[in-house]
């Protein structure tokens, strides 16, 4: 169980309660969201990557065909377990290691990275332990990639009515309310890296009502916080919802951003 006073003002959360339904319905990145870093020449043709708050290794998986080497580091045992199982599913993610590990406490070897990857975990860090920690792990040069992807709620009617059913069941919540933006990058990481690159871009995610609501149940808001019984209310209500305001299929409209640091 996390309790961060930064984050939904102190509610416990544990992402091993949602791992379940994390690994069915949040492997949801659309090919633009990995063109985005392909086109930088990251991730691929034998580099070495962390990929931190890996999750169910949504970003490994996906990410394994083009040819980097990958380790998957997550603080939660059963997101690692879920990204085994999925991993060994397929004969292309066989090699992806995962290591049980807090972002703060991830120990290789100095210069053991090309890159690292940051992917919807970075404002969870204790920044001034990372930063630090990533700059002994990187090769000089090394990039460290930070990237989100998070749904447009005041510019997507589904999106914005699935919202504010997460904030009557879970009002500290405060992964409400985003807007496009650049990622804020905290002072602590000008002492060891250079903002080399930034990007950010609208993507439309397709969806069933099904999926969305799985996507939504997965939330921190909802599936890593909420008891079983407030879980099951919601669910009900979310979907009696989406069948008044959505069709079968839609989309999503989502913004992706990234930023590349460079390791001086």
């Amino acid at each position: 169980m996390i309790v961060d006073r930064r984050i939904d003002d102190g509610t416990p959360f544990d992402w091993g309660r949602t791992s379940a339904d994390y690994a069915r319905y949040r492997d949801i990145y659309p090919p633009e969201f990995y063109r985005m870093i392909l086109d930088r020449g990251l991730c691929r043709d034998g580099q070495r990557v962390l990929d931190l708050g890996t999750g169910t290794g949504v970003l490994p998986r996906n990410m394994a065909r083009y040819g980097a080497t990958w380790v998957g580091v997550d603080v939660s045992a059963e997101q690692i377990a879920q990204a085994r199982r999925l991993s060994e599913s397929a004969e292309a993610t066989r090699g992806i290691e995962y290591h049980v590990s807090a972002a703060e406490d991830v120990d290789f070897p100095d210069d053991s990275f090309d890159m690292v990857t940051a992917c919807q975990c970075f404002w969870y860090f204790d920044h001034a332990t990372v930063c630090s920690r990533l700059h002994r792990l990187l090769k000089p040069g090394g990039r460290f990639l930070v990237m989100v992807m998070e749904w447009l709620p005041f510019e997507d009617r589904i999106a914005g009515a699935s919202e504010r059913l997460v904030l009557k069941y879970s009002p500290h919540w405060s992964g409400a309310g985003e807007r496009m933006h650049p990622i804020a990058i905290p002072d602590c990481y000008q002492d060891g890296f250079e903002l080399v690159h930034h990007e950010e871009r609208r993507l439309k995610v397709p969806f069933t009502r099904e999926s969305w609501n799985g996507r939504m149940k997965a939330c921190r808001g909802i599936g890593a916080s909420l008891d079983p019984e407030h879980v099951a209310a919601w669910e009900r209500e979310h979907m009696a919802l989406l069948k008044r305001i959505a069709p079968e299929r839609f989309d999503i409209l989502h913004y992706a951003a990234m930023a590349e640091l460079r390791r001086i």
